[in-house]
Parts: structure tokens; C-alpha cells; sequence
């Protein structure tokens, strides 16, 4: 292919999200009854990468689905987004990946994940994207693909000077040690961040302890997210901590709050490269803040039209 300069690639996943919305979540043998049903586009990787782009950034998935039909629908979904699809691969070998969801009337969720043709990606497809893989400003991973493709992308991207974004999701104890030393920015959740360090992480102070014992691992800078009490900054060399709130909202749908956050934190390091990493984050809160105000993963994310000036303003 020719060289293609894009501001975000984001290597992941796709999924196929089956939801279903109940009084509340279902306890082990049970069944209940629930009041709404809608199949939609999720995948850390895909929700992480249209949400960049609907906040205006040229971005290329690097990814693989299903030969059937919510694979041909994804593709579309991507081009509909403004994503780049040329390393969208399909295979006949796996089914498109799938997540059954469950949501209950105060927002939480519970989720399970068949991956499928996302385990198919591997070093074939990332040699492929390489050219576009060494030419952008930010890469984003996850772990809804296999760990080793998700590490191998993020070798390529640092050796070619790319800035990284790793999200340990979903969360594995035993990470190679060598993601955290290829990650400018390691980015996970509360629950992530009890896996990955054995240690509680409920509050502020917590989350700035396992930050420091992520950090120790080689990490460039770590953020924790803790929902509505926002994220914990921490930069390698500066030992202050740095708190960046979250905004009060009544969430409606928290699924996929944490993709925006991602998405909307890779746009700024593309768009944004000077601005401090704890203001990348405060204005990621915010549009994650938006996405959790109305029921879906992807149909609940902000384009740039419907957020204020001020957050695209150095």
C-alpha cells in the first residue's frame, strides 16, 4: 500500500453487542425479566476508535471480523463513522465477535464476551498496517485481541517513535512485563488496577498507590479510572498526586464510558501532543461524561458538533 499518515490507529476488537435492559442484573440461575432489547457496535477497540473520530481525527482500525452478516455491517459501521477500513480484514474461519449485555435501571452493566474472529488477528494483518502503524501520531491496544498481537503492534509503533496508548482490558494477572515498558500511557480502570497490582483500589489514595506500582513497572504515565470519582494522574519523575475529577452526571448506561474515555484521550494526544496529560484527561472525563447520558456503546458517544467549543481549545 502507499503511506498513509493517520492521527490515531487503534488495534482491537470488534464486537457485535446483544443488550438487553432489566430492573436489575440477573443473580447466578436466574432468570428475570427484562423491559428492552437492541443489538448494536461495541468492541474496546472499535468504541475506542470511532469515538476519536467523531471527534475529528482521521483514524484506521486494525482489526478482524466475521464473513457473515454483522461482520459486512461493521465494516459499514466504520465507513458511516469516517474510520478507515483497509485493514479491516474478514476471515471464514471465526464468526464476528459478540458481547451479551445486560443493564440495569441505575446504569451497571454486566457483560460477557465470545471473541471469535478478533483471536485471528495477528502478525500477518499488523505487518500489512505497519505502514500505517509507524506513520501515525498515537497507537491505541487493548486485550480483547490475543496479547501477543496487541504487544507486537505496540513494539512496532515505539520503534517507530509512535506514542502509545495501552488499556489492560479485559485485565489479565500475569501482563507481560514488556507492555508496560512500551506504553507512554497506561490507562486502566479501578478493577484492572487491583488485578494487576493485588492491592485494593476504592478510593483516590489507592488509586495513586497502584498508579506508583505501575509506574515502578516501566509505564511512561499512568491513569487510573475510578467512574464518578474521576481518574488519578501519575508521570514518571513527579511523585505529586494529581486528581482530575469527573463530572456529576446521572448515568443512564455506563457501557462503553471507559472506550470514550480512551477515544477521547488518544484525540488529544494526536491533536493535543503539548497540552499536560492531566488536561487530556479532565476533558476526556468530560466527554465520557456525555456518553453515559443516554442507553448504547457507540450511539452514545459525542461527535465534536454536540460538545462545547471550549474542549477543543488549547
Amino acid at each position: 500500500m502507499t503511506e498513509k499518515v493517520f492521527d490515531v490507529v487503534v488495534v482491537g476488537s470488534c464486537m457485535t453487542d446483544l443488550v438487553s435492559k432489566a430492573p436489575r442484573l440477573p443473580k447466578a440461575g436466574e432468570t428475570i425479566h427484562g423491559h428492552k432489547f437492541f443489538i448494536g457496535f461495541g468492541g474496546k477497540g472499535a468504541n475506542q476508535c470511532i469515538q476519536a473520530a467523531r471527534l475529528g481525527v482521521k483514524t484506521a482500525m486494525v482489526c478482524k471480523v466475521g464473513k457473515d452478516f454483522f461482520g459486512d455491517n461493521y465494516i459499514q459501521n466504520f465507513k458511516d463513522n469516517g474510520v478507515h477500513t483497509e485493514f479491516v480484514k474478514q476471515s471464514s474461519d471465526a464468526v464476528t465477535g459478540a458481547a451479551s449485555i445486560t443493564v440495569d435501571d441505575a446504569g451497571e452493566n454486566a457483560i460477557v464476551i465470545v471473541a471469535g474472529a478478533n483471536m485471528l488477528l495477528g502478525a500477518e494483518e499488523l505487518q500489512e498496517a505497519l505502514p500505517a502503524i509507524s506513520h501515525t501520531k498515537v497507537l491505541v491496544c487493548q486485550l480483547e485481541i490475543s496479547p501477543q498481537t496487541s504487544l507486537q503492534a505496540m513494539c512496532m509503533a515505539r520503534d517507530n517513535k509512535v506514542k502509545t496508548i495501552f488499556n489492560p482490558a479485559p485485565a489479565i494477572p500475569d501482563l507481560d512485563p514488556d507492555f508496560y515498558r512500551v506504553s507512554d500511557v497506561f490507562c486502566c480502570n479501578e478493577s484492572e488496577a487491583e488485578l494487576l497490582t493485588g492491592s485494593s483500589v476504592a478510593s483516590v489514595e489507592e488509586a495513586h498507590r497502584a498508579g506508583q506500582e505501575l509506574l515502578k513497572r516501566g509505564c511512561g504515565s499512568v491513569i487510573v479510572t475510578l467512574g464518578p470519582q474521576g481518574c488519578v494522574v501519575l508521570k514518571g519523575g513527579e511523585s505529586t498526586l494529581k486528581h482530575v475529577p469527573a463530572p456529576e452526571v446521572t448515568a443512564v448506561d455506563t457501557t462503553g464510558a471507559g472506550d470514550s474515555f480512551i477515544g477521547a484521550l488518544a484525540f488529544y494526544m494526536a491533536n493535543h501532543p503539548h497540552m499536560p496529560l492531566e488536561e487530556m484527561a479532565r476533558r476526556a472525563n468530560l466527554v465520557a461524561g456525555v456518553s453515559v447520558r443516554e442507553i448504547g456503546t457507540q450511539t452514545s458517544f459525542p461527535y465534536r458538533r454536540d460538545l462545547p467549543n471550549e474542549y477543543f481549545q488549547e
